[in-house]
């Protein structure tokens, strides 16, 4: 996308206008009696008018059109996705699925039609919880848009690069980026070829840049590093377009006569952005010991409870590990967190082989989990120097302290359910050299 450019910086107070029309944004005010150019002035709040300065999100945009000029929603068929957390019984085993299918060429199936729901907690209509979902996609979304009205998407693609039209402008996400479109922002996606992914959906609340606490000033996440979409502006008239809104766990759509990207010009610190998850950066143990995998939070959004994260965003990037005397790949592990892991690319450390890109493990709450034998027998043994772990890999974990509910689409449409998951630990035996 030749025309792309982007406004740097995480939380930021922006302002943005097309080049096509100079001077669009109104000056000393929000919502002048006409505005430049004979636009609508529109606000999008994030949160509510009363939250305080430092959580208060808004953006205003001037737009050729308002956005209520729509007909009646009706409901939308064409998904899979589901907030139903009782289809199927509980589940505490261990669970790893294999790569989820890209569609075939003949199968035609764009981004809103491939989503299916995998597992999540809570309700949207109380703003608490989190969806993970999946999509495989291969065409375009052709004068259709979607928009979320339960919350904010974080989408990790896996193959495929993704050109996002947002109301805000345009983003080009690749595989090992990230993109988040926040609450009520319509969008579109189109793709070039056959493309996949994951999705975290977080209910009512927002991501933030995690706390550094003891590390300082810098460190993980850049804010600078953090880009949002420049203003670009689209008009088609008397086109019928799709507009499609997720609302309590089901999708809508309404028809309407125009482009729903004709925003000329807006200003404020509510935008979608993206990030290249080669630029974080790693902060890590140089003595001895594994550290938390919490030191790899990328964005986190918290509950109302200081340090307990309704969803974090980790990752596990290419890194240099140099600890001496220690077990270094991830130590064995109850949790009384969720962890859902994804690969995007390479092989991660502790499962090489069976933990394959394009797949997922979800260890729920108090399930055991960690190193399968060979990677244990391994470190057990191998000499420690100075070495890169996790070169040409990528991945990542959905963390959360609800207890996540698989669907019956994860458990058993999908078909990719791993039954054999739990044999990678039975060759696990006793070492101990005490007396017996």
């Amino acid at each position: 996308m030749s025309d792309l450019k982007y406004l740097r910086g995480f939380g930021s107070e922006f302002s943005s206008e097309d080049p096509r029309c100079p001077g669009a944004l109104p000056h000393g005010q929000n919502s002048p009696k006409k505005c430049p150019y004979g636009l609508y002035a529109e606000q999008l709040s994030g949160s509510a008018f009363t939250a305080p300065r430092s959580q208060n999100r808004r953006s205003w945009l001037y737009r050729i059109r308002p956005s209520v000029g729509h007909k009646p929603f009706e409901k939308f068929e064409e998904s899979i996705l589901t907030h139903d957390w009782s289809e199927q019984e509980p589940d505490p085993n261990q669970m790893r699925w294999n790569p989820f299918d890209l569609p075939l060429p003949y199968e035609n199936v764009d981004f809103v039609e491939s989503l299916k729901t995998l597992c999540g907690a809570g309700e949207p209509k109380t703003k608490h919880g989190l969806a993970i979902h999946v999509y495989a996609c291969n065409k375009s979304m052709r004068n259709r848009a979607l928009y979320n009205s339960d919350g904010d998407f974080l989408i990790v693609p896996q193959v495929g690069t993704l050109l996002i039209t947002t109301e805000f402008g345009k983003l080009q996400v690749d595989p090992n980026e990230i993109c988040i479109i926040q609450q009520g922002m319509r969008f579109a996606i189109d793709v070039t070829k056959p493309s996949r992914g994951y999705i975290l959906e977080v209910f009512g609340r927002h991501f933030t840049l995690p706390d550094l606490g003891p590390i300082g000033a810098n460190g993980l996440a850049n804010p600078r590093d953090f880009l949002h979409p420049a203003a670009w502006y689209q008009v088609q008239d008397n086109q019928d377009y799709e507009i499609i809104s997720k609302y309590q766990g089901k999708l809508f759509v309404c028809q309407q006569s125009h482009s729903p990207f004709d925003v000329v010009a807006w200003h404020g610190n509510y935008v979608p952005y993206k990030y290249d998850l080669a630029k974080f950066m790693v902060i890590n143990s140089v003595s001895f010991d594994h550290c938390d995998p919490s030191i790899f939070t990328v964005l986190t959004c918290q509950s109302d409870t200081s340090g307990i994260a309704i969803a974090d965003f980790v990752i596990f990037p290419p890194r240099w590990s140099v600890q001496e005397h220690t077990f270094r790949p991830p130590y064995y592990h109850r949790n009384c967190m969720s962890e859902f892991m994804g690969l995007i690319f390479g092989e991660y450390e502790a499962k090489k082989g069976g933990f394959q890109p394009g797949g997922a493990t979800l260890h729920s709450i108090m399930t055991p989990h960690g190193p399968d034998k060979n990677c244990f027998d391994f470190a057990s043994d191998e000499i420690l120097k100075p070495c890169r772990i996790a070169e040409g890999t990528q991945a990542f974990m959905f963390e959360s302290c609800l207890g996540l509910a698989v669907t019956k689409w994860g458990a058993e449409t999908c078909e990719k359910l791993d039954p054999e998951y739990f044999k990678c630990w039975q060759g696990l035996k006793s070492n101990f050299t005490g007396p017996q």
